[in-house]
C-alpha cells in the first residue's frame, strides 16, 4: 500500500513538531518542576538552606515565606498558597495583620501603586511594583488563581470585617 504524498508532508510535519517543539518545552517544564521538588525536598533533609522571603521597604517588612495557610503556618510565616506559582505565574502570599503573635502584614494597607515588593527564591530575586489595591470578598478566590502572567498577591483581612480580604497585587519589573 502507498501513501500519498500530502499525507507523508503532513505525518512529516506533524513528527517534527512533536519532537522539536512540545517534546522540548515539555521536558523543560519538567525540569523546572523537579527543581523546585529537589529544593524542597533537600530543604526537608537539611541539605541545603533554602531561601524564600519578601521584602517590602515602605513598611519595612522581612519575612519568611512558608508553603501553607493554614493557622500553624500563618502563626509563624507568611504563608504561600500552594496551588499558586512559586517563581512565575500569580505567586500568592497571605499573612495575619493583627492580633496574632505574628503580624506581618499589619501595615499592608499603607501600601500604595508603585511600591516596591521582593521576592526571594534561593537565588531567585523577583521585583514587582504595586499595581493593584483593593478589598474582595472572602469567596473571591479568582485573585489566587495561576495565571500566565508574572505577579504577586498579598491577601489579609480587613480589619473587623471577616467576609473581606484586602487584596494587593504587584506586576513583575523586568
Amino acid at each position: 500500500m502507498q501513501i500519498a504524498k500530502p499525507t507523508i508532508i503532513i505525518l512529516t510535519v506533524i513528527l517534527f513538531i512533536i519532537t522539536q517543539i512540545i517534546l522540548p518545552i515539555t521536558i523543560s517544564i519538567n525540569q523546572n518542576t523537579n527543581t523546585i521538588y529537589k529544593i524542597t525536598s533537600a530543604k526537608e533533609k537539611n541539605k541545603i538552606k533554602q531561601i524564600w522571603e519578601i521584602e517590602i521597604p515602605k513598611i519595612n517588612l522581612t519575612a519568611t515565606i512558608n508553603d501553607g495557610i493554614d493557622d500553624i503556618t500563618l502563626n509563624k510565616y507568611v504563608g504561600h498558597f500552594p496551588q499558586s506559582g512559586y517563581i512565575s505565574g500569580n505567586v500568592c502570599l497571605a499573612a495575619h495583620n493583627r492580633g496574632y503573635d505574628v503580624n506581618y502584614f499589619e501595615k499592608i494597607k499603607e501600601l500604595q501603586k508603585g511600591d516596591k515588593i521582593i521576592y526571594r527564591f534561593n537565588d531567585l530575586k523577583l521585583t514587582y511594583k504595586v499595581d493593584t489595591i483593593k478589598v474582595i470578598k472572602d469567596t473571591d478566590i479568582e485573585v489566587i488563581e495561576n495565571t500566565r502572567k508574572n505577579q504577586i498577591t498579598l491577601i489579609t483581612c480587613v480589619e473587623n470585617k471577616p467576609e473581606l480580604r484586602r487584596c494587593i497585587k504587584g506586576k513583575l519589573v523586568i
